[in-house]
């Protein structure tokens, strides 16, 4: 995940967002206080944390590196939640299926809190797992609590972790220490929402999420890749992994829970970004291995029966007596008769007891004898499986005076190499789908393929602005641009801009009034615009009265020269034009104009 992280992190470019979380990182500690008091209070902790990483030093490279850390942190943790609920190979393949899913990539370069968050919620699931064997609850409530404080849509892992507890019917007691945790990390939540439903305007460009919403959130969550084969191959592992036991009450909900209440929600009030509950992905990593895991097993116990009944019988006979002294199931007959009495059958031949690989003969006791001192024994009776030997251990020490031939590997190695082998093809099953994605994963990388670029906006500033040329933000918000890249505007003058946003208070600064933003339009011949890219032209009424003033004199009075686009972000040059003699001032706003609903205030991923 690290590697894959750091392929591309510099891409040469901010877009909105992250020059949001670039310009709050930078200001003071009192300046972020007073900032959260009035707007985005639910990433207060994240900026407070930004803070301290971009004093070390401002740039871009920095900015992405806590969420490169934390995904990394993340697959750890995935890997480290399959061990514990299955098996090693387990945790590993669906901790190398975390790193390679595209959404995984995408969040881990991202200047944004979610990919924290995604590594909060996977270290509270491992810490409930350990808390519900008997460890403290502490630290599970301690981690909860802070990433919480990360984002609050983190609130909807509470009700994984209880279906979890309760597919696991665990006692009255595991139950009482997490309703103590939840209540500790719940506790610390409560100021926040309460802050943050004040700040509920931030999200008004959100829209009721439909079923294409839907399906798209699915297929990027359930599947390194959303369409062909390697998606289908997925969604039908993930259906043999329900049979997982533990792991399937681990993974199940987590993956299911959040995205589906949100989106149930958000039918009522739109609160639905995939963003916000990409922490969810990390139960379709854990399934598919789980899966894959008894794909495997089914495979390899369909290989030994084809081989015939002694292949798997042999197998289980080898383990046995390799691992003698230690107590192990084992698969097939167990026979616990009688001793063996014939050649070699005596109690003191090294094995006795009555194992007995051949009870016709009595020569199984000399083939156990044999196989004890590190040998392979002549196996070849289809019927009789040995038991662990219930002898003094000293009696195992016992070597036949003539060592049978082996051919083949040594036990040992044997028994090593096979769960090895497995493994490997597991990592290079694993390959396939990231090799399949390579493409998308190359053009992820790319700073075009963010809803925009301002990096090459302030380039276009810095070539095409002359000094002492006014400039105008429309919506404000767009003043990020000068704010993330602030030499190419230093010879600019911001027409409408009142109070800096550090001394305000706000992201984007307060600007005058609209009377005066008119008196200020009216000594100027040209002026550029950093716009939103479907405005100007625009039916677009703004909510600002300030916002109303810029559209109106600019469309009435100014006629565009020159426009760039790069994504979402438009500069425009406009000149002022002389208006007809015979034509009254233009009135705002006209009596004709529709009035739709007003465009996101926030940039909107994609």
């Amino acid at each position: 995940m690290l590697a894959l992280g750091l392929w591309g992190l510099d891409r040469g470019g901010m877009w909105g967002d992250e020059g949001v979380t670039f310009m709050v990182g930078r200001r003071t500690v009192p300046q972020i206080w007073h900032l959260l008091h009035g707007v985005d209070a639910v990433h207060g902790l994240y900026y407070l944390l930004m803070h301290a990483v971009l004093t070390v030093h401002p740039g871009e490279v920095v900015l992405r590196l806590p969420s490169l850390c934390g995904a990394a942190a993340t697959a750890g943790l995935v890997a480290a939640l399959g061990t514990r609920l299955a098996r090693p190979r387990v945790g590993l393949w669906a901790g190398l299926l975390y790193a390679i899913t595209p959404l995984t990539g995408h969040y881990a370069q991202e200047g944004r809190s979610y990919a924290l968050v995604a590594a909060g919620v996977a270290a509270a699931t491992l810490l409930l797992v350990r808390a519900w064997e008997g460890r403290s609850w502490w630290p599970y409530g301690a981690v909860l609590a802070v990433t919480f404080l990360l984002h609050e849509f983190a609130v909807l892992v509470l009700c994984a972790h209880a279906v979890t507890l309760a597919a696991a019917r665990v006692r009255g007691e595991v139950w009482r220490g997490w309703i103590r945790a939840v209540g500790l990390a719940g506790g610390v939540l409560i100021p926040l929402v309460w802050v943050s439903e004040q700040q509920s305007a931030q999200v008004a460009w959100l829209r009721v999420p439909d079923w294409d919403t839907t399906e798209r959130v699915a297929r990027d969550f359930l599947a390194v890749t959303p369409t062909g084969i390697v998606f289908w191959t997925s969604i039908a592992l993930i259906l043999i992994g329900l049979g997982a036991g533990r792991l399937t009450s681990v993974a199940l909900p987590l993956l299911l829970l959040p995205p589906v209440i949100l989106l149930s929600v958000s039918q009522f009030r739109p609160l639905f970004h995939e963003r916000y509950v990409l922490y969810a992905l990390a139960g379709a990593p854990l399934l598919v291995a789980a899966g894959a895991d008894r794909v495997a097993g089914a495979l390899r116990w369909l290989w030994l029966e084809g081989r015939g009944v002694s292949g798997g019988r042999d197998a289980e006979a080898e383990r046995a007596v390799t691992d003698v002294g230690r107590r192990r199931e084992l698969v097939g007959a167990v026979s616990g008769g009688g001793a063996g009495r014939g050649p070699g059958g005596d109690r003191t031949s090294g094995v006795g007891g009555g194992t007995g690989l051949d009870r016709t003969t009595g020569a199984g006791a000399d083939r156990m004898a044999g196989a004890g001192a590190g040998s392979r024994p002549p196996l070849g009776n289809d019927h009789a499986v040995p038991e662990p030997p219930t002898t003094h251990p000293a009696a195992l020490v016992h070597r036949s005076p003539r060592r049978p031939h082996r051919p083949n590997r040594p036990l040992h190695l044997r028994r090593t190499l096979r769960p090895h082998l497995l493994t490997l093809a597991g990592v290079v099953a694993v390959a396939i789908p990231f090799l399949h994605g390579l493409p998308a994963y190359r053009n992820d990388r790319s700073a075009d393929r963010r809803p925009e670029n301002l990096a090459a906006v302030a380039a276009l500033v810095g070539r095409e602005v002359r000094p002492g040329d006014p400039v105008l933000f429309l919506p404000s918000f767009w003043r990020v641009t000068a704010s993330a890249y602030p030499g190419p505007f230093v010879g600019a003058r911001d027409l409408a801009l009142g109070e800096s946003g550090a001394r305000s208070g706000t992201l984007s600064g307060r600007e005058v009034g609209p009377g005066e933003l008119r008196a200020r339009l009216a000594g100027v011949d040209r002026v550029w615009i950093v716009a939103q890219s479907n405005l100007l032209p625009s039916r677009w009424v703004p909510g600002d009265p300030t916002d109303r003033v810029k559209l109106d004199v600019v469309d009435g009075e100014f006629a565009r020269r020159q426009e760039y686009v790069h994504g979402r972000v438009k500069l425009a040059l406009y000149i002022r034009r002389m208006p007809p003699q015979d034509t009254p001032a233009l009135m705002w706003p006209p009596t004709s104009a529709a009035t739709p609903a007003p465009p996101p205030p926030r940039p909107t991923p994609r």
